[in-house]
């Protein structure tokens, strides 16, 4: 087995899950580059313990000082979540993008400890066939432009997953007992989502099995009764549930008990990935579903029709950018400013209905809004519009139909 990388390494900074690939990973960094290895582990919102990370990599032989164990779901949510939503992102109509942002961040924070810690490299545990590598390559290099990076499943020599478990057995790597067989098939989960792939979901033709899910019950097994509640904005943020003001965090985490409650969220999709092949995958992002719709429903009274299309033009653009891996970049940013200009007028309540899988936005109000209820009336009485303009403002847009028009009929 031999490592790839071009400059020697000293140590390295490596996004350690405490789970068995990424231990595996930090011994193979130990013994194949000799290298002292300082451990991140991020809580996002994945639910479950990360503290045994630490017990983890002191067995490893991490020194204390080089463990890093951190929350950073306020950060995740206030700053990489909220303004991709205020962009209303979604990726190839569907994928709103919950594994793809939360990439930016872990990879801020290892070059931010490498500098702290004096690290010469970076690690990461994603495959070779995946994005994953592509957005946290993308992130180091944007923020820290020579540092030496470390991608071990591109650059060992394990030929299976059992020599994976072999060379864990060899070095006292805990293995859980189901690990010696296949798994169903993987998880990536943070605050706002789930995402489950490969295995039993290989198959696109094949539905999902129920045991799948994760974050929410079935629509069918939803209850028989809507849920209506409200949520605030500010300058295109939530910022309070039913009248309560709560953080970023604490906002999306209730929103995701009201949306796996009501089985909202759920989606199974195929979609190409950055590196050139299609996958299949089921998402779920109840909190995330809902504060699309209600976000979108805000800017429905508060934006101006060029405003609001425009930035439905540069939306894709944007998801692209989210879902490829260029969040630091000069063209990411330039469009957030875009955005976030947009947003300055976005803040009122929108009052929410969901049910049985559904999200529908059934009142919206804003001290800022563009909703002129006597010019949209159809009863007569204030003199708000002239219903005569309407044949001066057609013609002039018709006239070049109509010069079409009657070319085509001389050619005839």
């Amino acid at each position: 087995m031999s490592a790839s990388s071009e400059k020697p390494v000293k140590k390295v900074v490596l996004a350690y899950s405490g789970g068995l690939d990424t231990s595996i990973i930090l011994k193979w960094l130990q013994t194949e580059y000799n290298a002292e290895v300082v451990t991140f582990t991020a809580d996002l919102g994945q639910g479950g313990e990360i503290e045994p990370a630490r017990a983890k990599a002191l067995a490893a032989g991490v020194k204390p000082e080089n463990i890093f164990i951190e929350d950073v779901r306020e950060e995740f949510v206030k700053d990489y979540v909220f303004p991709m939503f205020r962009a209303n992102t979604v990726y190839e109509g569907q994928y709103l993008l919950g594994t793809s942002i939360a990439r930016p961040l872990i990879a801020k924070r290892q070059i931010e400890i490498a500098r702290q810690v004096g690290a010469d490299a970076v690690s990461h545990g994603a495959t070779g066939k995946g994005n994953d590598q592509v957005r946290f390559e993308l992130g180091y290099y944007g923020l820290e432009p020579d540092i030496n990076v470390i991608a071990p499943w591109r650059e060992w020599d394990f030929k299976s997953r059992e020599a994976l478990l072999d060379f864990a057995e060899k070095h006292q790597i805990q293995i859980a007992k189901d690990k010696r067989g296949d798994a169903p098939f993987s998880v990536d989960a943070n605050l706002l989502h789930s995402s489950s792939e490969g295995k039993v979901l290989e198959d696109p033709a094949v539905e999902a099995p129920e045991f799948v899910y994760q974050r929410t019950i079935s629509p069918e097994a939803a209850p028989d009764t809507p849920t209506v509640f409200t949520m605030d904005f500010e300058r295109g943020d939530p910022v309070a549930i039913n009248g309560v003001a709560m953080s970023p965090a604490t906002i999306l985490t209730k929103l995701n008990e009201l949306g796996h409650d009501n089985g909202v969220g759920r989606l199974d999709l195929v979609e190409n990935r950055f590196v050139g092949m299609k996958s299949r995958g089921v998402y779920e992002t109840p909190g995330g579903t809902i504060l699309l719709a209600a976000h979108r429903g805000i800017e429905s009274i508060t934006l101006d029709r060029g405003a609001m299309h425009l930035k439905d033009e540069l939306m894709p653009k944007y998801a692209s950018l989210v879902y490829n891996g260029f969040w630091f970049s000069p063209e990411r940013n330039m469009l957030q400013a875009a955005i976030d200009y947009s947003q300055d007028k976005v803040t009122g309540r929108v009052t929410i209905k969901l049910y049985k899988g559904n999200v529908t936005i059934t009142g919206r109000e804003s001290p800022y809004s563009l909703y002129d209820q006597d010019l949209v009336t159809f009863e007569e009485g204030k003199v708000a519009y002239d219903h005569r303009d309407a044949a001066g403002f057609i013609k002039l847009n018709a006239l070049r139909l109509r010069v079409a028009a009657k070319r085509d009929q001389r050619s005839k």
